[in-house]
């Protein structure tokens, strides 16, 4: 501020990630946005949220507060599928756990109210996005209120927002208040018990929050309403009771233009983290460092996949010229060693695809234009994005252009072209590709193609890579226990994979995201859409399980994989047959894993960490001091009394009474 002579800022980021001058984060692509428009902007990153005083370090913001919990969700970015406590954080320096709160939107919200009382704290960013409505929270296992009333935030910018954040500050800048701009699109706000709320044509109304905590099927109509408002050409303004207060949600904004798209990408990035973090490593940073985003939004509508819900169904594509102009700056960059590691997006092979009729498009409410089959309407020409990357290999200083964003199967099959290149010059022996399941029914509660589609797109690559002189593979995902999936499918899934010699690396445990129609399955047992019946895992144990069997030629998962076979009543899977799964004796390796396991079981039992609020459950370090302002959620956790623990499930053996004090204690639902 000195340098730049500013006696104050406009207005004031505060994010839960390292600041990085980078497109891929958020906090660096919207302050230099701001910047560019004429706003004098200040980023405050990872603050210390126990106090208010880092708030009031550069002074009081003219405009607004800007809240963001980071490119995650707070609770996805702390805790894993079985609520253990993560071992780093991507997006902190040196991956450094504990740099930001749980539920970290309402700790900044409030420092913010604290430090200067009266500047309108507008909250955005994924964590917001996805909450902002009732949702279910998988941590607490309660359906939770908007996060509008527990953060009290006075606007919420849903969805990538640049065009609603530039708007929200000129606004302001002319003289409007925060008030005023209840009519904006992509915005939700509250209203209080007085305040009348918007009716007619162009509004809905869902289940009201006390409806969909306790019934069910209420909240699968909530579910289903919202995601059928969800295209910016057709959804109507949403509206939902909390009591005596009412939540309400602006249509989304509108896709934003090739020429917007090439402006955005355009700023002047550092594509750096700030200087201040020193040699500190920023995980996240190194993934993306040589990356080129081409394009955003994703017309897949995977049901346990947030991006559709975040950026949108419809494809914004940035224009060739723009794409190249920063490869090139990139290749001219000191230290840059010739390879892009990522030319894509959400999706690696969706850029300029569209529906090819506007005016269907603009009345549409299909929720994925692949499932269960591609549209007839959907362009899905690759020409375009050949186009791109053959420019981008023949770029001065370039050796290699890398494709490592997922592709999608289906529409790479339609172009055998499109598949010799990624063979031939875009892929350095491993492709990503998520087949996600085996299961019909499973894929079909995914919104997913079948595993045909997988093994002759394998098929068909690896045909390509031999064409062309290599020898190359996929590298598929595959999702457990997700809505839908048993033990019974997850053994028919292990048996795909052994008779395929697939055998998998990473493997991702289902976790419920806020807003997710797979979330809605999860909590509900239900499918929103149809309000049948859906299998659910949630038991710790068979969780487990369905993990181990993914993996289940790793010597270490041979007992859990052993269980599940039992189990399930498939003994004749274990043994020396070809179809067999697991030797029947344990290997030595199993037996050694389980003795460490018990040695370790009985020193955590033993050292005191196992009670809650000790150094195992952090509460210190993540959730500061306990409520200190009396408000729901508490100033830093977000957690009120029947949230249950902070740190998930990991209940001693030893036989303890269940007080709050005991990891592990959770309130039965209801009471």
């Amino acid at each position: 501020m000195d340098a730049r002579g500013w006696e104050s800022i406009d207005v004031l980021l505060v994010s839960g990630d390292a600041y990085v001058d980078h497109p891929s984060f958020a906090n660096g692509l919207i302050a230099r946005l701001l910047e560019a428009a004429g706003f004098r902007v200040a980023v405050l990153a990872q603050p210390d949220w126990r106090s208010c005083e880092p708030w009031r370090e550069f002074g009081r913001p003219r405009l607004f507060f800007g809240i963001s919990a980071g490119n995650m969700d707070s609770m996805i970015n702390h805790y894993t599928a079985n609520r253990k406590v993560r071992n780093d954080d991507a997006y902190s320096p040196n991956g450094e756990i504990g740099r930001r709160p749980d539920r970290a939107t309402l700790a900044y919200c409030q420092r913010s109210r604290e430090a200067f009382p009266g500047v309108p704290v507008i909250t955005g960013g994924v964590e917001a996005s996805l909450r902002r409505i009732a949702h279910y929270d998988y941590w607490s296992d309660t359906v939770r209120r908007s996060i509008l009333l527990d953060s009290k935030a006075d606007l919420l910018v849903f969805g990538m927002g640049e065009r609603t954040v530039l708007e929200i500050a000129r606004e302001l800048d002319a003289g409007r208040t925060v008030r005023d701009l209840r009519d904006l699109r992509g915005v939700a706000y509250r209203l209080g018990a007085s305040e009348p709320a918007p009716a007619g044509d162009d509004t809905l109304s869902l289940p009201d929050h006390e409806s969909v905590v306790r019934d069910p099927l209420a909240f699968c109509e909530m579910t289903r309403i919202s995601h059928l408002e969800t295209n910016p050409h057709n959804a109507r303004r949403l509206v939902q009771r909390h009591g005596r207060e009412t939540v309400v949600v602006n249509p989304p904004a509108l896709p934003l233009e090739q020429d917007e798209m090439d402006q955005v990408y355009s700023l002047p990035f550092s594509r750096r983290p700030h200087p201040s973090y020193g040699a500190a490593r920023i995980p996240a940073f190194e993934v993306v460092e040589t990356s080129v985003q081409i394009m955003r939004g994703c017309f897949g509508g995977c049901t346990f996949c947030s991006i559709t819900a975040h950026e949108g169904r419809i494809i914004q594509s940035r224009s060739k010229d723009s794409i190249i102009s920063e490869i090139k700056l990139l290749a001219s960059q000191p230290g840059f060693k010739g390879t892009v590691s990522d030319i894509g997006g959400p999706t690696a092979n969706m850029y300029q695809m569209r529906c090819t009729r506007p005016e269907v498009e603009a009345r549409c409410r299909r929720l994925s234009c692949v499932h269960p089959t591609v549209c007839k309407l959907l362009g899905t020409d690759h020409g375009p994005l050949k186009e791109v990357m053959r420019e981008a290999r023949e770029v001065e200083g370039v050796k290699r252009v890398l494709v490592a964003s997922g592709v999608r199967m289906d529409l790479a099959r339609r172009d055998p072209e499109y598949l010799k290149d990624l063979a031939e010059h875009h892929v350095g022996g491993h492709l990503k590709v998520a087949p996600e399941h085996t299961d019909p029914e499973v894929l079909s509660l995914m919104k997913k193609p079948s595993a045909d589609d997988f093994v002759e797109f394998d098929r068909a690559f690896k045909a390509a890579s031999r064409r062309v002189g290599k020898k190359q593979y996929t590298v598929p995902y595959f999702i457990a226990s997700h809505p839908g999936s048993g033990v019974e499918e997850m053994i028919e899934l292990a048996l795909f994979l052994k008779r395929n010699s697939y055998k998998p690396d990473q493997v991702q445990d289902f976790i419920p995201s806020p807003f997710d129609i797979a979330a809605c399955m999860y909590h509900t047992g239900l499918d929103p859409m149809t309000k049948q019946p859906v299998k659910v895992t949630k038991g710790l144990r068979d969780r487990r399980m369905q993990r181990a069997l993914l993996q289940f030629f790793k010597p270490e998962n041979y007992f859990e994989v052993r269980r599940a076979l039992e189990q399930a009543g498939r003994r004749d899977l274990i043994g020396s047959g070809c179809d067999c799964l697991i030797p029947d004796r344990p290997p030595k390796e199993a037996l050694e894993r389980k003795r460490r396991e018990a040695t370790q079981a009985f020193t955590e039992q033993t050292s005191g960490d196992h009670i809650r609020g000790g150094p195992a459950a952090g509460r210190g370090e993540r959730g500061g001091p306990a409520a200190d302002s009396g408000e729901r959620g508490g100033p830093a956790a977000g957690r009120n009394e029947s949230d249950g623990p902070a740190t998930g499930p990991g209940r001693s053996s030893r036989k303890q009474p269940r007080t709050r004090k005991t990891i592990g204690y959770r309130p039965k639902r209801g009471r």
